[in-house]
């Protein structure tokens, strides 16, 4: 069965929406299951603009509480509840937060008919799938902030050549994969033998945040970082004041995280024009992009 992982890009913009950048939401689809990374403002409606079934939506996780982030729950909750869910929702907020998230879900006491359970977010694996889990890892900004990183189990794939020259067929696979070995004509053939690992893919997440030690680490050898870039390398000194990075900063933590790509978001509303912030980028780490609403990436 061929696994799809696919990322859309809900909204780009940082701080304030523009009339092209929404306020964050990142929606990460594996083998039919959804994810949300931010809800900010209008996230849903995004959602809907991009042909993302909320109703798949499995978990949400809000870095933090800031309003950019996080006031588009209160919609959304309230679509899922009128599109008769049943299934229930888990949103994941910093530890210490979760009374102002069901603030924002309960301010007009909305029925809900499916269960919205809210979970800590802490160092470490914080929601598992099929196949694939999520961790968090602590950011540098001005509120308690985490990373998220989605990781793909490692799979396990047989080798053709050796299979037929084997003559093993039907049942013989499954046997192999839980016993680990069988027996054939006499002969003791191990999974290994006949098997090859093939890594999990690695996606990293890390808004809002100075560059930090921690995300280089969580983020090693990814397959693709997202990284904030509220600002060019000329306004280092403004992102250091706000606690937020530019995109020289990001591509410097995606060079010494050695990632296959990094794409850019959290842009200030004051470029309408992010030239400036790839020509940055690309200084350090040529494989950089600025993220667009609406920007699709397949792995």
């Amino acid at each position: 069965m061929i696994l799809m992982l696919k990322i859309t890009f809900l909204g780009t913009a940082g701080s304030t929406p523009t009339k092209f950048r929404g306020l964050p939401g990142l929606a990460l689809e594996y083998n039919g299951e959804l994810l949300l990374f931010d809800c900010g403002e209008g996230t849903q409606r995004q959602m809907m603009y991009y042909s993302i079934n909320i109703s798949k939506i499995k978990a949400v996780f809000l870095t933090h509480i800031h309003g950019d982030h996080t006031i588009g729950i209160a919609g959304l909750v309230r679509t899922l509840a009128l599109n008769r869910r049943t299934e229930p929702l888990y949103i994941f907020i910093p530890k210490g937060h979760e009374k102002q998230i069901w603030d924002i879900i309960k301010f007009d006491n909305a029925i809900m008919n499916y269960k919205i359970i809210v979970k800590p977010i802490k160092t470490g694996i914080i929601y598992s799938g099929k196949n694939y889990t999520v961790s968090a890892f602590k950011l540098m900004h001005t509120i308690p902030t985490y990373g998220l990183v989605f990781r793909e189990e490692d799979k396990i794939k047989f080798i053709k050549q050796k299979i037929k020259k084997l003559n093993i067929k039907g049942t013989m696979f499954k046997e192999l994969l839980k016993n680990k070995s069988i027996k054939l004509k006499g002969r003791t053939i191990k999974l290994s033998d006949v098997t090859f690992a093939v890594k999990g893919k690695k996606i990293t997440y890390a808004t809002d945040t100075r560059p930090t030690k921690e995300t280089v680490s969580a983020s090693l050898g990814s397959d693709l970082l997202i990284h904030e870039s509220t600002y060019a390398d000329s306004e280092k000194e403004l992102a250091k004041e706000r606690y937020h990075s530019t995109s020289l900063e990001a591509a410097t933590a995606a060079k010494a995280a050695k990632v296959k790509r990094l794409v850019l978001t959290h842009i200030s509303a004051r470029y309408k024009d992010t030239s400036s912030l790839l020509k940055d980028a690309k200084r350090k780490f040529k494989n950089s992009e600025v993220a667009k609403d609406g920007m699709i990436i397949n792995l």
